[in-house]
């Protein structure tokens, strides 16, 4: 929230002071009401005064008016009462009422006292009339200025607040600023209705701006856009429109934002004419509700007129104009010259310093938990005149650190039962096992699942046919026996004759014997055993025929699923592996062979690390082996392998990466001529379809272990 105090003096030099302020007292009234009564030591002179409404606020300026009362800033414990606050500078006393709610208020000089009463029905009676005498003069005015004919707001896609306002004119003077509380829009001569002139409540939109109220002051109309947070702001006109946008920033935004600019105060104003610093340092203090304490060296008057700054940029501003610095110690601010305060604190670290050389010695024993001793030890070495001792063979390592311990004091690492034992002041000792128990925690482990999918799916499909015949004479006393059957078609001149014996036999009227299956005019059956065949023959008195057709389809799938894990703590390399290795003899240079071996293992290699928001940055190398085949007594692996780098929520499961392949092969044998011919050529033909597919998948599961065994 950005908040707007204004505190204007004008430095007015008086010949006389007329009278002085001795007291203030406030009493509760009936009815929600107080008043302050300011007594003089004669007639007070009538005060100038003003209101402000965002913060609440009366002024009331007093010329040739000293001030003797004490405290500065006085506390109301009435309803709607928060404090007053009474300011002097050269002759000129200032009251400044600070207030829940502006409310409306009457004054009256009674005797030597001024008396405010806060909340007087006689003052909202006033104020109603300057209500209706205000609203007659801009009515009459309204007439040839542009006016503003309707109040719209809306939300955009990324949270921002739109204001949208119509207009009847395009040609309007716009003056757009930013503010203490928001953003300040004003028309210049221009006209807004009564019906339009409130306040709207946007809170609901949960953009930004809170608030729109809109009101006209004279010839111009005033729109207070209250806006909270970081937010950017632009205007565009299209045509009859206006638009206000008001858009929250993100988080790289704010960080530009405040690498730009790095202070982040709330914003104040001050006007002040040859001020006391004292005065603007207890004003400051006041608004950020701070304990001050100045030095009895910190004097001078400052001239500043600051609008809209925050206010760690004006004191800032302040201390810098005068060589001053400032010290922060909780909600107290200490204030002195720049040299003053080095000096200060260059004593306190020379004093600190001669105790701590002064202070006795003593050794305490301290047992590192988790954590290597030695290692940790190390971590704070940094070869200064501290001096080691106890290193010998009882597993003793001796160390020194210059950034932890004293010069006076030494360490030494038993190895034997993982402690440190140190000499040194107690602050240092302290300050040491602080250190410890801020590093020697357990470390959170991890437990890392891989799994490995391959599948594989083959399919064939093969058809193919075969001819065989032939002609002959036989003698009418002659028999044939045929031989052969769909069983025996792989087999060579079975039980038959040779074709040469054959006709002999035939010739001379003996009995022959044929073999279909040796007799292949076109031989172009499946390749394999068919998993199916037709065949039909014709046989005559000197001839015979046969045709076989031959068709095998063949489907396979197979998965293979490898599933290593491990369990390793934060950032420490853990690796797990299965497999074989494949012994070859190979020769060497010498002539002489020697054994070698070759490696087909699954592999799973992982560094994790473990992020503030529990997830798991890992370094991973997944792998898995196979051997393939054996060329010339060497062995061929089929290699599978992924190296990554990967960041996973804890119990979640992602695919590193997976491989995909697909071998299709078709082929056609047939006898030149005969298998071109359209339909029929499928008689001297075989074909062949066969396609592999296969696939690889590669899944990472990582689960942070419980940090106890009751989790």
């Amino acid at each position: 929230m950005r908040i707007l105090f204004v505190v204007a003096l004008s430095l007015v030099t008086p010949l006389t002071i007329a009278s002085t302020l001795t007291k203030v007292d406030v009493s509760q009234l009936p009815g929600d009401k107080f008043e302050l009564r300011m007594s003089f030591d004669e007639t007070p002179p009538e005060p100038k005064g003003y209101t402000i409404e965002k913060p609440a606020r009366i002024v009331l300026d007093f010329a040739d008016v000293d001030s003797s009362v004490k405290d500065r800033r006085i506390p109301l414990a009435v309803p709607n009462g928060q404090s007053a606050m009474v300011l002097t500078s050269d002759g000129r006393t200032r009251l400044i009422i600070n207030l829940d709610n502006l409310t409306p208020y009457s004054s009256r000089v009674d005797g030597d006292g001024y008396i405010v009463e806060i909340g007087s029905a006689g003052a909202d009676a006033a104020d109603e009339a300057k209500v209706a005498i205000s609203n007659q003069i801009e009515t009459s005015s309204s007439a040839g200025h542009p006016e503003i004919n309707n109040i719209d707001f809306r939300r955009g896609e990324l949270g921002e607040g739109r204001i949208v306002l119509k207009l009847s004119n395009t040609k309007v003077s716009a003056n757009l600023v930013e503010t203490g509380s928001g953003v300040r829009l004003t028309f210049k001569n221009a006209w807004i209705d009564q019906s339009l002139r409130r306040r709207l409540d946007v809170l609901d939109f949960a953009t930004p701006v809170s608030v729109i109220s809109s009101n006209q002051e004279g010839d111009n109309v005033i729109f207070n856009i209250a806006a909270s947070g970081d937010f950017d702001y632009l205007a565009y006109q299209t045509d009859n429109e206006y638009v206000v946008s008001v858009k929250p920033l993100t988080e790289r935004e704010k960080a530009e934002k405040k690498k730009e600019f790095s202070y982040t105060g709330n914003k104040l104003s001050l006007d002040f004419q040859d001020i006391e610093v004292r005065a603007v340092l207890q004003i400051i203090a006041d608004f950020t509700n701070l304990n001050l304490v100045a030095s009895d060296t910190v004097n001078g008057r400052i001239t500043l007129r600051l609008q809209s700054v925050p206010w760690d940029q004006a004191l800032d501003l302040v201390l810098k104009t005068k060589g001053l610095d400032k010290r922060l110690s909780g909600n107290v601010m200490m204030v002195a010259p720049a040299a003053e305060i080095a000096e200060r604190e260059r004593r306190e670290i020379e004093t600190k310093k001669q105790l701590e050389e002064l202070a006795p010695l003593r050794t305490e024993y301290i047992r590192v938990r988790y954590a290597n001793a030695k290692d940790m030890f190390s971590l704070f070495a940094g070869g200064g005149k501290g001096k080691g001792g106890g290193g010998g063979g009882g597993g003793q390592a001796s160390l020194t650190t210059q950034s932890v311990l004293s010069e006076r004091g030494s360490g030494t690492v038993d190895e034997r039962t993982n402690s440190i034992i140190i000499t040194d002041t107690s602050e240092r000792i302290e300050a040491f096992k602080r250190l410890v128990d801020q590093i020697d925690i357990p470390i959170r482990q991890v437990m890392i699942e891989a799994r490995i999918v391959v599948a594989n799916n083959n399919f064939q499909r093969e058809l193919g046919i075969r001819w065989g015949g032939m002609s002959f004479y036989r003698d009418n006393n002659a028999t044939v026996d045929i031989v052969g059957s769909q069983e025996a078609l792989d087999t060579a001149n079975g039980n038959g004759d040779s074709p040469s014996q054959f006709f002999d036999n035939l010739a001379t009227g003996q009995d022959a014997t044929i073999d279909l299956t040796a007799n292949d005019m076109v031989d172009l059956a499946t390749t394999g055993t068919p998993a199916g065949s037709a065949a039909v023959g014709i046989l005559t008195d000197n001839a015979y025929l046969d045709l076989e057709l031959t068709a095998l389809e063949n489907t396979g799938y197979a998965e293979i699923v490898s599933q290593p894990k491990v369990i390793t703590s934060d950032k420490q390399t853990a690796s797990i592996r299965s497999g074989k290795e494949i012994a070859y003899q190979e020769a060497s240079a010498s002539g002489a062979t020697s054994t070698s071996f070759k490696e087909a293992v699954l592999l799973l290699e992982v560094t994790p690390q473990i992020t503030p928001d529990n997830r798991i940055i890992m370094d991973l190398s997944v792998s898995k082996d196979a051997l393939s085949a054996v060329v010339n007594g060497v062995p061929t692996i089929d290699v599978t392998r992924l190296d990554t780098k990967v960041l996973v929520n804890n119990g979640q499961t992602v695919v590193l990466g997976g491989v995909f392949s697909v071998d299709t092969a078709k082929s056609e044998n047939k006898v030149p001529v005969l298998g071109d011919i359209p339909f029929l050529g499928r008689l001297f033909k075989r074909t062949l379809t066969r396609t592999d597919k296969s696939e690889l998948l590669i899944f990472i599961t990582p689960r942070l272990m419980a940090e106890s065994l009751d989790k």
